[in-house]
């Protein structure tokens, strides 16, 4: 495999993994999807689509399938991991600012600071959003415009080594903080997103409980400072 991998995580994306995976590929010469237990066709279509595919027996939670393909990536000789959603919602045109900006900057973990529109974002996860910010700069120092992006360059050596293991969707807002607190550089880069209908959102972050788990995990690292 490449120095440069990308990583997505998925669970029931059969409907937009092939196209995700196609458009990345356009940037990146390997894809991983890692299956989080989908109990749809994702696996198929993404390797229709061109991606190697590593399944998970059950649905473990976003964390641990980044866990999951970084360690399967540094196995394959990956040196760095552009992750995002299955989802749709990270656009493969904004590739290549986080790739700029990573090559620049070898060292740096990268985020895609998304910008939606206005009106764009449910309430609860625009809330989310803003509540996970506020927490990471009490606990890091770092005021970052978005904490919660999934569209990242990962350096997999240093990110693996910071020894994260926050369930779920916590996990980056782990990853953001023991990075800041290693010294590990931040970058940050805006992107545009793609937020659809209401109707037509599929959401895996549970708004309440994923905020709780977030909020929980930051205490966690205040007390272990």
């Amino acid at each position: 495999m490449a120095e440069l991998a990308a990583l997505i995580p998925a669970l029931d994306c059969e409907a937009t993994i092939g196209s995700v995976v196609r458009g990345t590929l356009v940037h990146v010469p390997a894809v991983l999807v890692v299956d989080d237990g989908s109990s749809d066709r994702t696996a198929d279509a993404a390797k229709a689509a061109g991606a190697e595919v590593l399944r998970l027996g059950a649905n473990r939670g976003k964390g641990a399938a980044l866990r999951a393909g970084l360690r399967a990536l540094r196995e394959r000789g990956a040196r760095h991991a552009l992750t995002l959603d299955g989802d749709g919602q990270h656009l493969p045109g904004e590739i290549p600012a986080l790739l700029r900006a990573s090559a620049a900057e070898p060292r740096a973990l990268v985020l895609g600071a998304r910008r939606h529109e206005p009106g764009s974002l449910a309430r609860i996860r625009a809330f989310g959003n803003r509540f996970a910010n506020r927490w990471v700069k009490i606990a890091c120092g770092l005021e970052l415009p978005d904490t919660q992006s999934g569209l990242r360059v990962y350096p997999v050596e240093a990110t693996l080594a910071l020894g994260c293991h926050a369930e779920r969707f916590a996990f980056e807002t782990e990853v953001v903080i023991r990075a800041a607190r290693t010294g590990l550089p931040i970058r940050s880069v805006p992107v545009r997103v793609y937020n659809p209908p209401p109707a037509e959102r599929r959401s895996h972050f549970r708004g309440f409980s994923d905020t709780v788990r977030i909020v929980l995990t930051v205490i966690g690292l205040l007390l272990r400072r």
